[in-house]
């Protein structure tokens, strides 16, 4: 197989430059899972040299119609940073450059502010004392593959598809509700200049935000060895489809069932 760090610049390349390539399962023999998580890694070593820092995680492929649409059948998860996460204040727009972003989609999310690393094999209840704070954001994702047409592994090499992340105020986790059903129950209207294009709900997240955060748990643990750490940021998969964005339109969402802003992002 190609080594892992030149098949990470070539991604890293079209990323940057919002460009598309030909698939690596396609060109790289015996292309598996854990081939493309090392690929990820170094795509990460790339930036942590060039200067960015790692605030945490997207997990992809959590929603079952998204993956029924695209092909990928199981959850995959990659790094955020510094460069690419967006902390909003109340009421505030997000401004969303699109020059360098392939064929970006947009996926309204619940994230999760780790205070206590957790074990693999916590059930979503017990994850529960592991996270102090949860907030909604907006996912940018893109594609190197045209067409979205990359692979479970393709997606994993790839950075699992993250561009940026916009997120709002983290509202801490108290004993004022159950938040294992709050959670699950929430509610997320997404709208495109006005008009309600998709609504979700958080259960559609691998049946709610916390089942997603265990099986990457568990997973990230197998794959690498990896623990969260407190402090880092996961973002748990898209509540409602992933739509396509263009420059000239304003995105909005609407939170129903927990305290959580509501967002707007104007695209360029």
């Amino acid at each position: 197989m190609e080594d892992a760090d030149r098949i990470a610049s070539r991604l890293l390349e079209a990323h940057d430059a919002g460009a598309t390539m030909a698939r690596v399962s396609d060109t790289t023999p015996d292309f598996d899972v854990p081939a493309a998580y090392r690929v990820s890694a170094a795509i990460t070593a790339k930036r942590i040299a060039r200067g960015e820092k790692p605030v945490g995680w997207k997990i992809g492929y959590t929603n079952r119609a998204v993956q029924q649409a695209y092909g990928v059948l199981h959850p995959i998860w990659g790094r955020m940073y510094d460069t690419t996460v967006t902390g909003l204040a109340p009421g505030a727009i997000a401004d969303c450059d699109l020059a360098h972003i392939a064929e970006p989609r947009i996926e309204p999310e619940i994230t999760v502010r780790i205070a206590r690393s957790p074990e693999a094999g916590m059930g979503p209840a017990e994850l529960i004392g592991c996270i102090d704070a949860v907030s909604h954001g907006c996912e940018i994702v893109t594609s190197v593959f045209r067409d979205w047409k990359g692979t479970a592994t393709d997606s994993v090499a790839a950075g699992s598809l993250h561009a940026r992340y916009f997120h709002g105020r983290f509202v801490p986790v108290d004993n004022s509700r159950d938040w294992l059903r709050a959670l699950t129950d929430v509610e997320v209207t997404l709208a495109r200049n006005g008009v309600v294009m998709d609504r979700g709900v958080g259960s559609n997240a691998l049946d709610g935000p916390l089942h997603a955060l265990s099986h990457f748990v568990r997973g990230l643990h197998e794959t690498s060895g990896e623990r969260l750490k407190p402090g880092e940021i996961v973002t748990t998969g898209t509540l409602t489809q992933a739509l396509l964005v263009h420059p000239g339109e304003t995105w909005t969402t609407e939170i129903g069932g927990l305290p959580l802003d509501g967002l707007r992002i104007a695209f360029r």
